[in-house]
């Protein structure tokens, strides 16, 4: 059978080698042969695209239709590739740029495993799990960060896009707006994977980071650039993490900072505390 993997590119950022790096990651232990999708592999890869969901049951190709509106997002070829175990990968190839100038290529590659369950195997592709605006929120960041020209910052700071995340005042996205919040750089939407060695690190999770100006009364270290963080580990729901995700997930918008616990005062304090030194370049006295 003919073999035609998809090409590498032949030069990249730094970063850009990263991420394809671990798009790439899931060749380690493959055959060296990666083969194109022809005839009985055309099987393979359309149960893939058929039975593949997100979590709010979006298809493969209704997400890939939706990013390529939205993000540097070309979609290019369909393929597979057996592991040395016999476990199966489909992978889909892409690229930035229609004309691939850049000659960029990366792959979001799909786990089949032997009891017929379909995995996202790519790590910085896993926010496809969670619908097509997280999938494409992840990449215009990355654009950001690469130096991309024209990048959609419109749909990258535009809260309903958030909605995603969830919390027990409501979605996100619904929440800064009420709170009169704009979204401003930087932006992350990405997945963390755990160290293997490191059993006391968190397990594998979704990240949502935003920075944000909201005008509302409130202290103004979180008013002004804000610090949003929210996690969401497997089979749990959207979790707060810094102290300003905290006071949006537990009161209504607007009303964040109306009442202030005497024990939070200390977490207010260092805050400030930081935002001085990191101003300043030294502490506060």
């Amino acid at each position: 059978m003919k073999t035609d993997g998809p090409a590498v590119m032949k030069r990249m950022s730094a970063r850009g080698v990263y991420r394809l790096c671990q798009s790439l990651i899931f060749l380690v232990g493959l055959v060296a042969a990666v083969n194109s999708a022809q005839a009985g592999e055309n099987a393979l890869v359309e149960r893939v695209k058929s039975t593949w969901r997100a979590r709010d049951g979006e298809t493969i190709e209704h997400i890939v239709s939706k990013v390529s509106k939205v993000a540097h997002f070309v979609p290019r070829n369909w393929g597979i590739a057996e592991g040395i175990d016999h476990t199966e990968y489909v992978y889909l190839s892409w690229t930035r740029h229609q004309d691939n100038s850049s000659d960029e290529h990366y792959v979001i590659t799909w786990k089949v495993g032997t009891d017929g369950k379909i995995e996202v195997a790519s790590p910085y592709a896993k926010p496809i799990e969670l619908g097509w605006r997280a999938l494409a929120l992840s990449l215009i960041a990355s654009e950001v960060t690469d130096g991309e020209k024209d990048v959609n910052l419109g749909f990258l700071h535009d809260p309903v896009n958030f909605n995603f995340v969830t919390t027990a005042q409501g979605k996100l996205g619904n929440l800064l707006r009420h709170g009169r919040c704009h979204i401003i750089e930087p932006v992350v939407v990405d997945y963390v994977t755990a160290a293997n060695d490191k059993p006391a690190e968190k397990a594998h999770r979704w990240r949502v980071l935003l920075l944000v100006n909201c005008n509302i009364p409130g202290p103004r270290d979180f008013t002004e650039n804000g610090v949003i963080t929210f996690e969401k580990r497997e089979g749990h729901e959207w979790e707060p993490q810094s102290f300003l995700a905290k006071r949006i997930a537990t009161f209504p918008p607007g009303s964040w900072f109306h009442h202030i616990e005497p024990n939070e005062r200390d977490a207010l304090e260092g805050v400030r505390k930081a935002s001085t030194n990191d101003q300043d370049g030294s502490p506060k006295r």
